[in-house]
């Protein structure tokens, strides 16, 4: 069994025309609810073996929280630029190319890339994945490489407005 973690980013910025998509940093929430959620992630579904996030500012700030939170070095997130802007099946392909040591990945990206990628994994309660939200899906495999359609349970759905853990 392989665990996963999709952390879609904080709540982002949208103040700075200036700025392209990419470079959007989190907004006054954004900021308050990533170290709250890595907090509560720590405690229910424990530190994972893998950060991997995309490149874009307000994926990799929260990344950072959770870092943080973890007792993690910043510099142990892997960059995975394919993240942004990336459909299920790249997803998966992302998936399929993790290290078989690490048993439990934590991946920090976009929707709607996310959701879809839960939904696709898994039977999930909800449609789209919230801002900041985590979902952690166990999936019956015992390499990476097998990840695919229909191969996980959801174990935890997390977000910032439920106050508590949501479990199928």
């Amino acid at each position: 069994m392989r665990l996963l973690s999709l952390v879609r980013h904080a709540k982002s910025s949208w103040d700075y025309e200036e700025l392209s998509d990419f470079e959007r940093p989190l907004n006054e929430r954004g900021r308050r609810d990533a170290p709250l959620m890595a907090q509560r992630s720590l405690r229910l579904l424990g530190c994972p073996d893998r950060l991997v996030s995309s490149p874009a500012l307000r994926a990799i700030t929260t990344a950072h929280a959770f870092a943080d939170a973890f007792g993690l070095g910043r510099e142990e997130i892997q960059l995975q630029p394919r993240i942004y802007e990336a459909t299920p099946a790249t997803l998966v392909q992302i998936l399929r190319q993790l290290d078989d040591a690490d048993r439990h990945a934590m991946l920090f990206g976009h929707n709607p890339g996310f959701s879809q990628l839960a939904g696709l994994l898994a039977p999930c309660p909800f449609d789209e994945v919230p801002t900041c939200a985590v979902v952690q899906l166990a999936l019956e495999i015992d390499q990476w490489r097998d990840a695919g359609p229909g191969l996980g349970k959801l174990r935890h759905y997390l977000f910032p407005k439920d106050g508590a853990d949501q479990a199928s």
